[in-house]
């Protein structure tokens, strides 16, 4: 019986947006399929050796009203819709919502964006540079980590030609 398999195109290098390619491929690649990921555009910053640069923004993500990581149990269930206006304005915003999002991720014991990309090394996701991409970006092959391969769409067409899933992240 042939393995299912599974291709994931990941576009975004924020901290929330680096979650779904690496907890779906690791997943995958748990329950058994052949996994690639190919990373194109700011889908890149994924791949780089220093993650630490990831950030969230939730300067107009609606979809984000944040909730604190600390303090009694009145004040973490408040949810703080905070006006783009003030977001856009206050210096800093973003590395704030950056470090309540870590602090959040940590207090759950959710896996980091290392971690789980490790995790999907060790399973055998195969990951795909853009190549086209490293090069309109001015990215360096030192730039990423090892064990990654570089190739354009072609290169990720040929494998998700015959996939079961094709996601789009």
């Amino acid at each position: 019986m042939e393995s299912k398999k599974m291709a994931i195109i990941a576009t975004k290098g924020t901290l929330d947006w680096a979650y779904p390619p690496y907890i779906l491929a690791s997943t995958a690649a748990a329950l058994g399929y052949e996994v690639q990921i190919f990373f194109t555009f700011y889908g890149l910053q994924l791949l780089r050796k220093d993650l630490s640069g990831l950030k969230v923004s939730p300067l107009g993500n609606p979809g984000m009203p944040m909730k604190m990581p600390f303090g009694p149990k009145w004040f973490k269930d408040i949810s703080w819709n905070i006006p783009n206006a003030v977001q856009a304005l206050v210096p800093g915003y973003e590395n704030v919502a950056t470090s309540l999002m870590k602090q959040t991720i940590a207090n759950n014991g959710v896996a980091t964006i290392p971690d789980l990309r490790e995790l999907c090394l060790e399973a055998d996701v195969k990951m795909i540079a853009c190549q086209m991409t490293v090069e309109l970006f001015g990215f360096d092959h030192s730039d990423f980590i090892d064990n990654i391969e570089y190739g354009g769409a072609a290169t990720f067409f040929e494998f998700a030609g015959e996939t079961d899933i094709c996601l789009f992240i």
